[in-house]
């Protein structure tokens, strides 16, 4: 399976272990991005992704490329060309106290990119999916057209198109979320979501939740799926379902909608190393299993939801883990002890 990804990869600084922003003395540097974690999460499981973005022609911008090389993520379609790579700074949180993200990606290299920069029928050849987020049109500038002409050109070429709603309030309203993400989800074929996104983009919600007490309604979400798929079309709905104890633990578990049947992943109760880049590997993970087992939701739901447990437990915004590791934890094995 062959995927193509679009979004921006940025530069995360983040202070040392649990420390605050004010306590701050130095910040780690690495990488990530909503789409570029999924084509890691593709590449760690054997599949072929490209990554497809803008980074400025410096030594910088080459850094972050070179961060995704290592999984092996085809960097050949990014473009080097603007004055700024995006920055996202990340404290973590612990117990009661919740992360913080602060972004600074005003102005970067894919937010000034322009539609003729994107060569699309080039872009997508030999694809089989194809995968953006709504942090991307949030970008604003032309981002918005950038990703029509894509998801269109999916349409012509026959190519699958998941898309996570990624709501970001810091970056866009949800009146203009909904707007924007409104003309691109008839051309998408499988939608991700969390307990938020559709009720922030969309005004659906699932009835009896309460995503900050921890208690999650399985019919409740149901509901929100057929009303994305009725209104949208979309042949999947997938929701992540978080029911959060606290900053450090979480309820973790997933659901995929076919359109007759919902399928639920078992729960996991995590101890949160890192949660940036959960939904994201879920979106890898169910990306890779929709593929290699087609017609399965629940083998694809369970995977999913296991990728992403095990990227929780994971430093950084990449998910480490390999298909083996994934199916492992899938099948039963969760004891955490020692591999000797």
């Amino acid at each position: 399976m062959k995927a193509v990804c679009f979004g921006e990869i940025m530069m995360r600084l983040n202070p040392e272990g649990y420390l605050r922003f004010p306590q701050a003395a130095k910040f780690e540097a690495t990488y990530g991005g909503g789409e570029a974690n999924v084509a890691v999460s593709l590449c760690n499981y054997g599949d072929e992704a490209a990554f497809v973005s803008a980074v400025p022609a410096h030594e910088i911008g080459q850094n972050a490329v070179n961060a995704l090389r290592q999984f092996g993520v085809d960097t050949t379609k990014m473009l080097r060309q603007g004055p700024r790579l995006g920055i996202y700074f990340c404290e973590k949180g612990a117990s009661q106290r919740g992360s913080k993200v602060i972004y600074d990606r005003a102005g970067s290299s894919i937010a000034l990119s322009k539609r003729e920069d994107y060569d699309w029928d080039k872009i997508l050849d030999g694809a089989d999916w194809f995968h953006f987020t709504g942090i991307t049109p949030a970008l604003g500038g032309e981002l918005p057209e950038i990703c029509l002409d894509a998801v269109k050109a999916c349409k012509e070429k026959g190519i699958k198109v998941s898309c996570d709603l990624n709501y970001r309030g810091k970056l866009w309203t949800r009146e203009k979320a909904g707007q924007v993400m409104g003309q691109l989800m008839p051309y998408v074929n499988v939608c991700i979501a969390n307990e938020e996104d559709a009720k922030d983009v969309f005004g659906i919600e699932a009835d009896d939740t309460d995503i900050n007490s921890g208690k999650l309604n399985r019919e409740g979400y149901v509901s929100v799926a057929k009303k994305l798929k009725d209104r949208f079309g979309f042949d999947y709905v997938a929701i992540t379902l978080r029911g959060s104890i606290s900053a450090s633990d979480n309820n973790w578990s997933g659901m995929l909608y076919d359109g007759e049947k919902a399928y639920f992943a078992k729960n996991y109760l995590i101890h949160i190393v890192d949660r940036v880049g959960g939904g994201d590997s879920f979106g890898g993970g169910l990306i890779h299993a929709m593929n290699k087992w087609p017609g399965d939701c629940q083998a694809a739901i369970e995977f999913a939801v296991a990728a992403s447990c095990l990227k929780q437990t994971t430093e950084f915004d990449f998910n480490h883990c390999s298909e083996k590791e994934v199916l492992a934890l899938a099948g039963g094995n969760a004891s955490g002890r020692v591999q000797r």
